[in-house]
């Protein structure tokens, strides 16, 4: 083979790429003849020629599977909640954001737990320079006045040369004595009730008849503040009575104090009449008509000031009139 070795530097003759080579076939010297075909009696050996491609072979068996590798440490958290964290809660190394006071805790620490916390909020800085000033707005709509700066009970209207206090009791400007003082602002239309002197008081029948009058039945004409409307509307119903024979008409008739708003009081009115002047304005123990009817029965109701009690009577008997003002 060293012979093959030696000879076979020579020419590339062949189209397949190897090197012609002949092997004497009594001999069995090798030779490179150097040209593309061997001499007689020689057999033609090709060297380095690139053979016919194989067909491929079987697929081995799949390898048995690796090794797992080994855990990679785990990695830190960052927690966050509305309160500060408490002991139980994550792991070494962690960290923790208290969102509401913008504190920040960690990292946590195997044996001490959670450290204390940081304010993540930097110190205030400087005050920046004041801006130019606005240009100025359209001026707005005047407000609506407001109330007196004196409380009702210190208006002074009441009382001899309007002097004195407001109040319960007090005598009013029609020379009667205050019943009623709205303090909490109730009532449209007045602040104050008055009961008339003792110079208007009497006594009269509610009517000449016993004619019902709707427009003074019912809860509404019972209410305070409803009187002087009630008044009114039984003067309109019965306009053949006169101020001897009925009480509305005698309760306007009365002149105490110069005065001409007065008028028969609803139920409530005398209600609140008999409950604040106990002891006061010169009472009889007796019934006292109010301009509130009851129904289409023929009766009114009465106010009693030796009871306080409240009844039905026929609007033909006799009874006391004690008339009002609102103011």
């Amino acid at each position: 083979m060293g012979g093959v070795g030696a000879q076979a530097t020579g020419l590339l003759n062949t189209a397949s790429g190897g090197y012609l080579v002949c092997v004497n076939s009594t001999t069995k010297v090798v030779t490179h003849p150097g040209t593309s075909s061997c001499p007689k009696g020689s057999k033609k050996l090709l060297l380095g020629a690139r053979g016919a491609a194989g067909t491929n072979g079987l697929t081995g068996a799949t390898g048995l599977p690796g090794k797992d590798g080994t855990d990679g440490k785990d990695g830190k958290t960052l927690w966050n909640g509305v309160k500060d964290p408490e002991s139980t809660w994550g792991a070494p190394g962690d960290m923790f954001i208290n969102s509401v006071t913008k504190t920040l805790f960690g990292p946590k620490d195997l044996t001490t737990g959670w450290p204390a916390g940081v304010s993540m909020v930097g110190p205030a800085g400087a005050a920046g320079p004041v801006g130019a000033t606005g240009a100025q707005g359209p001026a707005g709509a005047t407000g609506a006045t407001g109330p007196s700066a004196l409380k009702i009970t210190e208006q002074s209207i009441c009382g001899a040369g309007g002097t004195s206090l407001c109040k319960i009791g007090a005598i009013g400007p029609g020379g009667g004595l205050i019943f009623f003082v709205d303090y909490n602002d109730q009532y449209a239309g007045f602040n104050y009730l008055e009961a008339a002197p003792t110079s208007c008081q009497d006594q009269e029948t509610w009517s000449s008849s016993n004619t019902s009058v709707p427009a003074v039945a019912g809860w509404a004409a019972r209410a305070v503040g409803a009187g002087s409307a009630n008044t009114t509307a039984i003067k309109t119903a019965i306009p053949s009575d006169t101020s001897t024979n009925n009480a509305a008409y005698y309760a306007v008739s009365c002149a105490a104090g110069s005065k001409s708003d007065w008028f028969l009081g609803s139920l409530g009115e005398m209600k609140l009449m008999y409950d604040n002047l106990q002891g006061l304005g010169g009472f009889v123990e007796d019934g006292y008509w109010s301009s509130s009817d009851t129904s289409a029965n023929g009766a009114a109701w009465t106010q009693y000031f030796s009871s306080g009690r409240q009844f039905d009577d026929d609007k033909t008997l006799t009874y006391h009139v004690r008339p009002v003002r609102a103011f």
